[in-house]
């Protein structure tokens, strides 16, 4: 099984975020595409959080998360998902995967591209029981991932 997994950024500001994601991205042996204005290597801030998985990690860039989908789409991607919330949804270790896959995380104030949203082949969550409802955009990233490999392992 081709267990390919691409993580898909759209306009993240914070390059400790990204940092982060990409000690994620490391772990699970995922890619990364930054899109818009999303800090990617060498940005300084980002490679001091990324403790050299910036070194390791595929990532490349896309002028939006409709263009990264687009690509995606070209690429035989066989499932690309949003996660976001606010959605008809299912939570993340609910669904069903195929490979290679894709995921979209969104800016946190932002959420991700109307437009993109529409493109993907369904929408993913984590369950929010508090009163903000939000988690830090690396937290969700770490979350999602490990649910997807948690599935895969069962099958």
């Amino acid at each position: 099984m081709d267990r390919k997994i691409t993580i898909v950024l759209d306009r993240l500001r914070s390059a400790h975020n990204v940092g982060n994601i990409f000690r994620i991205a490391e772990a699970l042996d995922a890619e990364i595409i930054g899109c818009s204005y999303t800090p990617l290597p060498p940005h300084e801030k980002l490679k001091k959080t990324a403790m050299g998985c910036c070194d390791t990690v595929k990532f490349r860039h896309a002028v939006s998360s409709v263009e990264a989908i687009r690509m995606l789409r070209e690429e035989n991607y066989a499932q690309i998902l949003a996660v976001e919330s606010g959605f008809e949804d299912t939570e993340a270790w609910a669904r069903d995967y195929e490979f290679p896959l894709a995921l979209v995380f969104g800016n946190e104030a932002l959420g991700i591209e109307a437009e993109a949203i529409k493109l993907c082949d369904g929408v993913v969550s984590l369950p929010m029981f508090g009163k903000k409802c939000s988690i830090n955009v690396g937290n969700s990233v770490a979350a999602v991932l490990y649910a997807v490999e948690a599935k895969s392992r069962k099958k």
